[in-house]
């Protein structure tokens, strides 16, 4: 599936704790950035077992949907701070087009629609 970092680990764990319980992390894709798609993080506690696959990495539950898998495979989610602040840094080895922001991206199989990053 996907790779969390120690780092991305840490920081997800501590916006869980503002979370109420029982919530696991969502990862997954959604249209539009101005590749055509962007990536899409939260929490969720509503899994539907038909359409998700929740696999616990890095000590995290991460909850994926099923269509989306193919797409984000072997995807490392790391945590960079710097002195702007800090933020989520996705790579994507089956990303082809990446925007100038990071946050959206095209690959071989699936093209969503370009929109504004």
């Amino acid at each position: 599936m996907i790779e969390l970092t120690d780092i991305a680990r840490d920081q997800i764990k501590e916006m869980m704790k503002e979370e109420e319980e029982g919530v696991d992390f969502r990862f997954g894709i959604q249209g539009g950035g101005c590749s055509g798609l962007s990536y899409a993080m939260g929490f969720d506690k509503d899994v539907n077992d038909e359409l998700d696959t929740v696999k616990t990495i890095n000590d995290i539950p991460v909850v994926m949907n099923n269509q989306e898998i193919p797409i984000v495979e072997n995807t490392v989610i790391d945590f960079k701070q710097n002195m702007m602040g800090g933020g989520f840094v996705v790579n994507n080895p089956n990303a082809i087009v990446s925007c100038g922001c990071g946050s959206s991206f095209r690959t071989k199989e699936a093209v969503g629609q370009p929109g504004d990053c």
